[in-house]
């Protein structure tokens, strides 16, 4: 069960990828799923690529999630990986597509503040045309879910005294993942 107080901190999920390319859309596919949970204080968008106009609404939350999907095999999994946002920036990451450290770095440079973030990174193994996934990334996409739940939760837990998550009367919002 995810309960998310209404004085938790601002999260903004991004899920990027070609969603004509089956497993590669499964980023955007995970961030329409966040979305459809309706949290308080959690905007997920759904981008084709990352670029740098994304930098403005990164500069204004806590917590940022990239989802994305990565070439795999069927041994590999899911992986959540804590982005430290200090890489130089280099003058190929400020095209047309940026990659989410990059994104981090950028926010700071310009809006003074990055948010702390994490990229959960799906594995894909058919990048061929279509809009269904294979059963790797089905599974990863279950997992990527639960795993973005986790790191919501965490980011609420560790933000506030929360004991009951929320106002003290435990009136905080509450959903069962399934």
């Amino acid at each position: 069960m995810l309960l998310i107080p209404q004085e938790s901190p601002a999260i903004l999920a991004i899920g990027y990828g070609n969603d004509l390319r089956r497993d590669d859309g499964v980023g955007q596919r995970v961030a329409e799923e966040v979305a459809s949970w309706r949290l308080p204080k959690v905007r997920s968008l759904s981008e084709h690529q990352l670029t740098p106009e994304l930098a403005e609404p990164l500069s204004e939350v806590d917590l940022a999630i990239f989802i994305d999907a990565y070439p795999a095999t069927a041994e590999q999994g899911l992986q959540v990986v804590k982005l430290d946002g200090d890489d130089p920036i280099s003058p190929q990451s400020l095209g047309h597509s940026s990659d989410p450290s990059t994104l981090l770095i950028l926010a700071k440079i310009l809006y003074g503040k990055s948010p702390q973030g994490w990229l959960v990174a799906i594995p894909a193994m058919d990048f061929e045309f279509g809009d269904t996934f294979s059963t790797v990334t089905e599974r990863g996409m279950a997992e990527a879910l639960e795993a973005i739940a986790e790191l919501i939760e965490t980011a609420v837990r560790d933000r506030g005294d929360g004991e009951d998550g929320g106002d003290g009367e435990g009136r905080g919002l509450c959903m069962k993942l399934v």
